[in-house]
């Protein structure tokens, strides 16, 4: 595994199987899952995901909180993919995340040239996309 920085990793209730997956199918890549049986843990379900990773352009981890762990909530964060890969492709990443998710603000050019925008998909996160002027160039 090579991360470099870092990578956000949600604690959610019972639905990081399915986060996975929504990302995977979003941002590409591969999703790798290991089971709470897969690794002898008894204080959740067997099938639950004890630690869950896509791997590939978007680097995400993702579990299913345990019995008593408070699962993932948050206000005041924006998980930002500035400049994360090329204009056509944020612009297909925000659309995806927006057509079971929440537009907080449209992805749109600002005063100073550059493209930006807010949605916050189905599990509750934010995402901050956009890119430089000069992207488009």
């Amino acid at each position: 595994m090579s991360v470099h920085g870092p990578s956000p990793y949600f604690q959610f209730d019972g639905t990081a199987r399915q986060a996975l997956e929504r990302w995977r199918s979003v941002f590409g890549g591969e999703v790798r899952i290991a089971t709470y049986a897969d690794f002898s843990r008894t204080d959740g379900p067997s099938d639950a995901v004890a630690h869950g990773q896509l791997h590939g352009e978007v680097e995400l981890f993702a579990a299913d909180a345990a019995t008593g762990e408070t699962p993932f909530a948050a206000t005041g964060v924006l998980f930002s993919l500035l400049g994360a890969s090329t204009p056509d492709v944020l612009r297909g990443w925000f659309d995806d995340l927006a057509t079971d998710g929440i537009v907080v603000d449209q992805l749109q050019e600002r005063p100073w040239g550059d493209w930006d925008g807010i949605v916050r998909d189905a599990f509750g996160v934010t995402w901050l996309i956009g890119f430089e002027a000069a992207a488009l160039a």
